[in-house]
């Protein structure tokens, strides 16, 4: 008959529960992670999947848009007047396990196709175009940038082009003075890439804080970034590698304080999502903006150079040209009509008063 040691099964015991316990405070694979959100912004713990096209029609709700149909558990109804103040999406591509412990709360994310935010950048720009919202969506990798609003203003320093990432990471305060690069080379592109991704996130941040009025606004703020730096590390070195697990590290920090940051930044009302996708499942062309389109505007009363096919006020306006157009035309037919069948001799005053004063002659 054979015995089985306790402190073995003990030790047993202790590994398994820490293996669980780090499985639960990563992302795994493609997922959709609320890093912050306020708390009118009701998010479920639950393990209810999402799809990828789905998640600008979940922007959207968060910021109190309207949308055709999400029927997903995972987000409850809010307070009809409130709405937070801003929304920052981050897709990060090529993250397999990206270890988010402070976390709202975490989805898995089904069909991971490309998505964009013009949409949900649309209706903020035509609801608060007077207020001029900030609208940002970022892609260093690409080098794409599209903002609208106070947005050119803000972040008309910020670097956009690689070489001039680059060149911003040699510059004095700097994120590589911070960062403990471990096995990331400085000589490296790829390395330069995710170091010149954690620099922005860095820039954004700074620019909010020395900005800070645009906090304070009526109007919804828009952020999109997507973070392409360890896929390229996955690529070059393989995702058992020295450098990409301390990319996932590094990353997985400024991430987490990206999202405090901007948190505080908006008064406690922002909301700040992750999404981790291994890869995507079809390519996505888009049309990139730069900083120096946005100066040569030949229109200053357009700064954006767009045409909107639809406004929202244009059913209110609709309606009342209508309705006082087929008032004056009831008017002008009942006048006619009125008119047309009148009896001079009872009807009008002046024929009266002249038969009166016939008769007395």
């Amino acid at each position: 008959m054979s015995t089985v040691s306790y402190p073995r099964m003990e030790a047993a015991f202790v590994a398994v529960l820490a293996l669980f316990l780090v499985a639960t405070n990563g992302v795994h694979g493609n997922s959709l992670t609320i890093l912050q959100a306020p708390e009118f912004v009701s998010f479920q713990k639950g393990d209810w999947p999402i799809s990828g096209e789905k998640v600008p029609d979940l922007v959207a709700l968060t910021m109190g848009f309207s949308v055709q149909e999400l029927s997903w558990p995972g987000l409850q109804a809010g307070p009809l007047f409130q709405r937070p103040r801003a929304n920052v999406l981050v897709v990060v591509r090529g993250a397999d396990n990206l270890s988010l412990p402070q976390n709202v709360a975490s989805y898995p994310l089904e069909n991971a196709v490309p998505f964009t935010l013009d949409n949900v950048a649309e209706t903020v720009h035509s609801l608060f175009a007077e207020d001029t919202p900030v609208v940002l969506q970022l892609a260093p990798s690409e080098e794409r940038l599209y903002m609208l609003g106070k947005a050119n203003a803000v972040f008309e320093d910020l670097p956009v082009t690689l070489q001039q990432i680059r060149a911003r990471l040699s510059q004095e305060g700097s994120v590589l003075a911070s960062l403990p690069l471990n096995s990331l080379s400085r000589n490296s592109e790829a390395d330069l890439l995710f170091l010149s991704e954690v620099q922005v996130l860095h820039d954004i941040t700074a620019l909010l804080q020395r900005h800070r009025h645009l906090a304070k606004d009526h109007s919804p703020d828009l952020y999109s970034l997507e973070l392409s730096g360890l896929e390229e590390l996955s690529r070059l070195y393989g995702k058992e590698s020295p450098q990409y697990k301390d990319a996932t590290a590094i990353l997985s920090s400024i991430l987490q304080k990206f999202a405090e940051d901007v948190y505080s930044l908006y008064g406690n009302s922002a909301v700040v999502e992750v999404v981790t996708v291994k890869t995507f499942e079809a390519p996505l062309t888009r049309k990139s903006r730069s900083i120096l389109e946005s100066k040569q505007i030949s229109n200053p009363g357009s700064p954006y150079n767009l045409a909107y096919k639809y406004n929202f006020q244009y059913a209110v306006v609709f309606n009342i040209v209508l309705w006082l157009m087929i008032a004056l035309a009831l008017a002008v037919i009942v006048i006619a009509y009125n008119l047309w069948n009148m009896d001079p001799g009872y009807d009008s005053i002046i024929y009266r008063m002249t038969n009166q004063k016939i008769r007395m002659d």
